[in-house]
């Protein structure tokens, strides 16, 4: 996710803040790797918790706000004017930098393979795709990834820790929250200069990425009862589709009590009364004709004389 193109980062010593970025960074690290005190009641989707939702639903409802009186507006006119293939072209490059890292974090995974083949698509579409402009890699066969530095950590034993809405990011974990502060510290756009140039390249990518998710907005928008709700599940469920590389294993059913259920041969025998013939009492005279009925003489009868 981009980082706002907002004066105030201009004006504070960039080395400084680097060095606090990263203070925080290892802060997280530690308190990821040493759990959590807050024990929460765990959410049902991949068990990640959500103890601060009455903190995270303010949050949400700003961003949200935000998004639909500036960025989703902003995303739709770009998205409106701009022809396709300049779109397409504008992603392609933002898309060949984040190569650079999915291959750094596939080798920090162990996944050397997938890193070599994600520093050769940088290199093919840097050369023969103009920057990135075009995915020639694509077409030769060299397959797109998609890896981040939460999942290295996730990888490495380190769990998810409680569902965050960031302000201004949206939805992420604690472990997640490290690439917010990785994209600030290495991505390259934050090298340009003049800051004017950097900070509208930086704008440029945050429009580019809300016009690609515009349609997804759009259906949480018209089918979710609890937007908050339908989008922390959606955004935990891609994750653990990431992280286990598109093959995640299947959760496991909820456990109920084994309600012991006795043999056949020790369990109580079922006794059903036997229906006995009703004893009908009339008040007849002898020789009365209704004796001689034939829906009365299968029936027993206390005749009174």
């Amino acid at each position: 996710m981009a980082i706002l193109p907002l004066p105030i980062f201009s004006t504070i010593p960039r080395q400084p803040m680097r060095h606090w970025l990263l203070l925080w960074l290892a802060c997280v690290l530690l308190l990821a790797l040493g759990g959590c005190a807050v024990t929460p009641k765990p959410d049902v989707v991949a068990g990640v918790a959500d103890p601060y939702e009455s903190m995270n639903r303010k949050v949400f409802a700003f961003n949200d706000a935000l998004d639909k009186a500036i960025f989703k507006p902003v995303a739709t006119g770009y998205k409106t004017v701009m022809p396709e293939p300049v779109r397409t072209c504008v992603s392609n490059i933002f898309g060949n930098i984040a190569d650079i890292y999915t291959a750094v974090n596939n080798a920090l995974q162990g996944k050397f393979k997938e890193a070599g083949s994600d520093l050769c698509r940088v290199a093919i579409n840097s050369t023969l795709g103009l920057l990135g402009c075009f995915d020639v890699a694509t077409e030769l066969g060299f397959e797109k990834h998609n890896e981040d530095f939460g999942q290295t950590l996730a990888t490495w034993g380190v769990g998810a820790g409680p569902y965050l809405v960031l302000p201004f990011f949206g939805p992420s974990t604690l472990r997640d929250s490290t690439n917010v502060v990785i994209d600030w510290a290495t991505y390259p756009v934050n090298q340009i200069t003049p800051i004017y140039v950097r900070n509208s390249v930086r704008a440029l990518r945050l429009i580019d990425t809300r016009a690609l998710l515009l349609e997804a907005s759009n259906l949480a928008d018209d089918a979710a009862l609890d937007k908050y709700q339908f989008i922390r599940d959606a955004y935990l469920q891609r994750r653990r589709y990431l992280i286990y590389d598109g093959d995640p294993p299947e959760e496991p059913l909820p456990k109920y009590e084994d309600e012991t259920v006795p043999p056949a041969s020790q369990a109580e025998p079922i006794s059903t009364p036997v229906a006995q013939p009703a004893t009908v009492k009339l008040s007849v005279a002898p020789g009365d004709r209704l004796l001689n009925e034939p829906s009365l003489r299968a029936t027993s009868l206390n005749v009174t004389p």
